[in-house]
């Protein structure tokens, strides 16, 4: 999701069903090669624990039939080895949203991983380390030449530290693990979107004076004094957004971003929620994507479907390509599509271990303010899919 005028907002009540027959006879089909980058197989041993991430990942420019000429606003950063430590590996996905979301997307992905590697802390207190990372990133953002009004990027990282992902997450995007219970693979959500949806981030944004109301509220099809808007899979399109108090911007559905200095006025903040997962022999794989790959697909999809491949690079190709196919079925467009999957390889319980050449990894959970502090999210227990959902 994204600001009313930027990304995802293309709802248009003007558009007859002819109209949109049109566009879905004339959309560019996925196995166009057009705006697709992907990566082949590769891998990386974690010698501290003796196992091994293959990996791949994939990036698709979106279909927009009135801006065909539009720039992929999704990027993504893979960067192993961290301070030249071979247990330290960086996976991450932004999603760009307003006039220059590619630009702000493509700065923070470099920016970020850049001053996590500088920082000399990193290894002895990851969490004050991502923290510090999101916001000086976002500083050096506002100090660039890039106009971030009413622009920025979500952002969904993984930092491997041995056997152990610290996940930060700002905004819609998601990351997911595959876990083996039993004969059945659940998925497993490692990040919570960050919109109005949620109660404590709706309380959050509402104390920064923000109006919370969907694009129908605001054109006074519907009551704006109905603060309730179901969950995210029954919005049907229109889900609720943040606005100034007397102004129809910046219409953002998240409330974190990096970037959009004019919403951080109304609570959207760049501070990430962060949770930590140890890793076990159950542990699968892991899938980071943009919400390009979770508005029509569930988290117990993506993983089921990834479940399917051997190899990542099939999994992404796969997914990617459903993913695309559902917006075109249910929009006249599509958003842009990035996913990396990263497959744990030779993973046990025995002869694990570290020492102090290897790995220092001392994480405490940093308290405070709302909008200064990293907010700690614990590793969230395995979801319990409906049966119909599970592979």
């Amino acid at each position: 999701m994204g600001c009313a005028h930027g990304k995802c907002c293309n709802r248009d009540s003007s558009t007859s069903d002819e109209d949109a027959g049109h566009h879905q006879r004339g959309i560019r089909p996925y196995k166009n090669k057009d705006g697709l980058t992907q990566r082949s197989l590769e891998l990386v041993h974690v010698p501290s624990h003796n196992f091994t991430l293959q990996y791949s990942s994939l990036t698709q420019h979106g279909y927009y039939p009135d801006t065909t000429d539009r720039e992929n606003q999704d990027s993504f950063c893979i960067k192993t080895q961290i301070q030249g430590n071979p247990n330290v590996h960086f996976f991450g996905v932004f999603d760009g949203h307003g006039q220059y979301g590619a630009q702000c997307s493509n700065f923070v992905k470099d920016k970020l991983v850049e001053i996590l590697s500088s920082d000399p802390t990193l290894l002895d207190d990851p969490l004050k380390a991502y923290n510090s990372a999101f916001l000086a990133t976002n500083s050096e953002l506002r100090d660039s030449e890039i106009d971030d009004a009413l622009s920025g990027t979500t952002a969904i990282t993984v930092l491997v530290v041995g056997d152990t992902l610290y996940v930060a997450n700002v905004g819609d995007s998601r990351a997911v693990i595959a876990v083996k219970d039993g004969d059945r693979i659940l998925a497993e959500d490692l990040s919570v979107d960050q919109t109005p949806f949620r109660k404590d981030e709706y309380d959050r944004v509402k104390l920064f004076g923000a109006r919370v109301l969907s694009v129908d509220q605001v054109e006074g099809l519907k009551d704006p004094d109905i603060q309730h808007w179901g969950d995210e899979e029954s919005h049907g399109g229109d889900p609720p957004r943040l606005w100034v108090p007397n102004g129809m911007y910046p219409g953002t559905a998240f409330t974190r971003s990096v970037g959009d200095s004019t919403a951080e006025n109304i609570g959207v903040i760049a501070v990430p929620e962060i949770s930590i997962v140890r890793l076990t022999p159950s542990h699968l794989f892991f899938v980071v994507a943009s919400d390009g790959v979770f508005e029509f697909l569930s988290s117990q999809t993506v993983v089921n479907m990834a479940t399917a491949y051997k190899d990542p690079s099939d999994a992404c190709t796969a997914i990617a390509g459903d993913s695309y196919k559902r917006w075109l079925e249910l929009e006249n467009r599509t958003d842009d599509i990035t996913i990396i999957i990263v497959q744990i390889k030779g993973l046990s319980d025995s002869g694990v271990g570290t020492t102090d050449s290897e790995v220092h990894s001392r994480p405490c959970q940093t308290g405070g303010s709302m909008n200064q502090s990293a907010a700690i999210v614990p590793p969230l227990m395995h979801q319990r899919p409906l049966e119909s959902d599970v592979g």
